[in-house]
């Protein structure tokens, strides 16, 4: 059951591409739109489930925000230099490898032999298909791809796994509570937005529109910390970003923890 939940996120980030791409607009009025649905997604949830806030909460909420803010907008720059087929699996690649040393370090979550060797042999796995998607043929290299800047585009993939991974690591170091750090996250998101997109003309209908996929991913943030505690910061983020169709990489994260996925459902 547990996994099931865990599987939710995957569905709903899986498809916010697909809906914002639909709904239409600038990467800013996407980023700004997607933030203001958090928030009311927040806000829901205050109502809903009644948690108790503190400024621990609040502090860790609010940064957590902030730090996702930056791994959303470095992302979007670094399609712009380097291109959307190179950046999405690679940046999902790294996001994956981080958040799995992340939960090994800092969570001792790995803590046997067996896990150990696994999750270190799909991790090398994981980190030669980050290099060969990133390979270009020079052959049939279009005029377009000359124009690229790679220093640009390595630079912001960097902070934006930096971003990603402080985004859920801090929640997890804060031992807070998944249902409170909901709303003070949803408005560290925005502030974030609001400082990235400014001077930059984010408001607007396509901003609007793309509140639906703030909703989407919304729910897909909560059930990801909702499973945190059961099944591990390496699983659950992987699990979470399995169901992407654009990221490749997705699909080999669930070889990171396949033996411990299994122990969890049965």
């Amino acid at each position: 059951m547990v996994i099931l939940l865990a599987l939710i996120p995957a569905i709903c980030w899986g498809s916010i591409g697909l809906i914002s791409g639909k709904l239409g607009g600038t990467s800013y009025q996407q980023t700004l739109g997607m933030t203001v649905g958090a928030l009311l997604f927040g806000i829901f949830s205050m109502f809903y489930f009644h948690p108790q806030y503190s400024l621990l909460v609040w502090g860790v909420g609010i940064a957590s925000g902030l730090f996702w803010a930056v791994g959303q907008f470095q992302q979007f720059q670094s399609m712009k230099a380097i291109g959307i087929s190179v950046t999405v699996p690679v940046s999902t690649g790294a996001q994956l490898v981080f958040q799995s040393l992340a939960g090994v370090i800092l969570f001792n979550e790995w803590n046997t032999t067996k896990t150990l060797s696994m999750g270190t042999i799909a991790m090398v796995i994981l980190i030669l298909g980050i290099v060969l998607t990133s390979l270009r043929d020079n052959s049939k290299r279009d005029t377009s791809a000359r124009n690229y800047n790679t220093g640009a585009g390595v630079r912001a993939i960097i902070f934006s796994t930096i971003g990603y991974t402080l985004y859920t690591v801090i929640v997890e170091l804060g031992n807070v509570n998944s249902k409170a750090v909901i709303l003070p996250q949803s408005i560290g998101m925005v502030i974030g937005a609001l400082l990235f997109a400014a001077g930059k003309h984010p408001f607007g209908k396509p901003m609007a529109k793309n509140v639906i996929t703030g909703l989407v991913w919304g729910v897909g943030n909560f059930f990801m910390f909702m499973s945190i505690p059961a099944v591990g910061l390496a699983i659950s983020y992987s699990l979470a970003q399995s169901g992407s169709s654009s990221q490749p990489s997705g699909v080999s994260s669930c070889l990171v923890n396949a033996k411990r996925v299994r122990k969890w459902s049965t």
